[in-house]
């Protein structure tokens, strides 16, 4: 997985006022809010254009959006698509999901700056919140999506879907129900939703004690890890105390989490592996583990994973 929110702040990091800018379809009018905070929408899951975006723009001030920029090229979208539709489903019109054919809306894939796909965005009142590209796991994408609804709600944006209104797609509607999460996962996820993140570390850590194999385990601890370290950080402040002291892991550190968890994988990758380059031998291990620890939010599977840890070999022998 790559460019995990944050879930601090909106970080507008894509422009999308050409597309804002548009003249609302009449569809647009179907984003007003009821007296109960519902709010009308084609579906929980449904596809968005260049020419119709707009609307999905005024969906976002009242319910959270999920974009899904896909490619019929793209294996990773083949597998990516179904399990966010089934996550958005058990959501129950929490949150939407719009997605969008970037080969068929080249406009939207400018706007995002789609370079890796797939590439799925939020988009809370009308800003753009970058999540991640490429493939995760199921319940690193139930992670996301709780931080992206924590972030909705600190901005306001509270309302739901009708699920009556909203039907699913009919391979979704086909699905059996998915299975409870085991006790310590729900118990993660359920902190994580409350902004709890020592809870949720404490719970993704009884579960790999219980299960050193749990895959899914080990991608939320160190997910969540992230997410805790990050919490009351300044990036400028960060940066200054690094340039000042370059060779201290902790300075480094504080600004290589910063960056990965604002989208700037290489960056992040590229400043411990530069650290562990110029450390002593026997000062190399803790950059190492922390290398190894950014790897697994990211995905093993992932390009930028592949190439840095190619590099840290060569620097290892």
């Amino acid at each position: 997985m790559s460019n995990p929110m944050t879930g601090a702040n909106l970080r507008g990091a894509v422009d999308l006022s050409s597309l804002r800018n548009r003249p609302a379809t009449p569809a647009a009018d179907s984003a007003a809010t009821a007296s109960d905070g519902s709010v009308a929408s084609p579906s929980l899951v449904f596809t968005a254009t260049d020419d119709g975006f707009q609307e999905v723009v005024e969906l976002s001030r009242t319910v959270p959006v999920v974009i899904d920029l896909w490619a019929e090229w793209s294996e990773p979208s083949k597998q990516l698509s179904p399990m966010l539709e089934k996550v958005v489903n058990e959501l129950a019109g929490k949150l939407v999901l719009a997605k969008v054919d970037v080969d068929a809306n080249p406009q939207l894939a400018q706007a995002f700056r789609a370079q890796s796909i797939p590439m799925v965005v939020g988009l809370v009142a009308g800003q753009p919140v970058p999540l991640f590209s490429g493939a995760v796991s199921e319940q690193q994408l139930r992670d996301v999506f709780a931080q992206l609804l924590q972030l909705a709600q600190q901005h306001g944006v509270t309302g739901s879907v009708p699920v009556s209104d909203a039907p699913s797609t009919d391979d979704a509607a086909e699905e059996p129900p998915a299975p409870p999460l085991p006790p310590l996962h729900a118990e993660a996820y359920d902190a994580i939703e409350a902004g709890d993140y020592p809870r949720a570390i404490a719970a993704y850590t009884k579960a790999l004690a219980e299960n050193p194999r749990d895959a899914d385990a080990r991608a939320g601890l160190a997910q969540v890890s992230l997410l805790n370290r990050v919490q009351g950080l300044d990036l400028q402040e960060a940066r200054a105390i690094a340039a000042a002291n370059p060779l201290d892991p902790s300075a480094q550190f504080a600004v290589a989490d910063l960056d990965l968890a604002g989208g700037h994988v290489e960056d992040s990758f590229g400043r411990l592996l530069e650290l562990f380059a110029h450390l002593p031998n026997d000062e190399r291990a803790v950059v190492r583990e922390r290398l190894l620890e950014l790897f697994g939010v990211i995905g093993d599977d992932d390009p930028r994973v592949l190439r840095a840890r190619g590099k840290l070999a060569s620097l290892l022998f």
